[in-house]
């Protein structure tokens, strides 16, 4: 099963969905793994219902940033900021299927970091609940 997760990170890694830039964003936030020197961007278009119309990211890194990033971007498309700020640690684990190490667990997480970042105006921090 591990080899379906690899591959699936891999395509997102490859075909990275939603990468790129809005022109005037209604939330943006970018941060970085100085650890490894992942950097990611998270640009939202939330309409006036508070639904989320338009996201992408940007930003370079390992493979395990930039799928989370991608399958991130997917998973927030069309929802509510309310139901993007529920998402939880665990639910960018399950999205990528393996184990990781604790290095590689701040590269999955820092999209989710930016992310709220980008929805409340301010880094957030995890601890071990998410």
């Amino acid at each position: 099963m591990d080899d379906l997760y690899r591959e699936i990170i891999l395509d997102h890694y490859r075909n990275p969905r939603n990468k790129g830039e809005l022109e005037n964003p209604t939330h943006t936030f970018q941060d970085d793994n100085p650890l490894c020197g992942d950097r990611i961007r998270i640009d939202l278009k939330v309409n006036g219902d508070g639904a989320i119309d338009q996201v992408r990211f940007n930003g370079e890194g390992c493979a395990i940033s930039q799928a989370s990033a991608s399958m991130l971007t997917e998973m927030i498309s069309g929802k509510t900021l309310e139901e993007a700020k529920a998402l939880s640690k665990q639910d960018i684990l399950d999205a990528l299927g393996i184990q990781l190490g604790p290095v590689r667990i701040k590269c999955a997480l820092l999209p989710l970091k930016v992310l709220k970042g980008a929805i409340y105006g301010l880094p957030a921090t995890f601890d071990e609940e998410g």
